[in-house]
């Protein structure tokens, strides 16, 4: 019995598994962030090269007249 109360108590103190799952949810949260920030920037990266495009095919177009 007094083996089982030891081995209770020290699976009690021991705290290492608490770190990994700390470690994880941080890493977790910052994949969200960042999926979240590309997401924003996708955004708008896609209507600046959309206006370039336009502005290039424009310009193609009166360098041929």
């Amino acid at each position: 019995m007094n083996f089982v109360r030891r081995t209770a108590l020290r699976f009690q103190r021991n705290d290492s598994g608490a770190t990994v799952v700390e470690y994880g949810l941080i890493i977790g949260l910052m994949t969200l962030a960042l999926l979240g920030a590309l997401a924003a920037t996708g955004d708008g990266t896609a209507d600046k090269w959309n206006e370039v495009a336009d502005d290039v095919g424009g310009a193609m177009s009166s360098a041929g007249e």
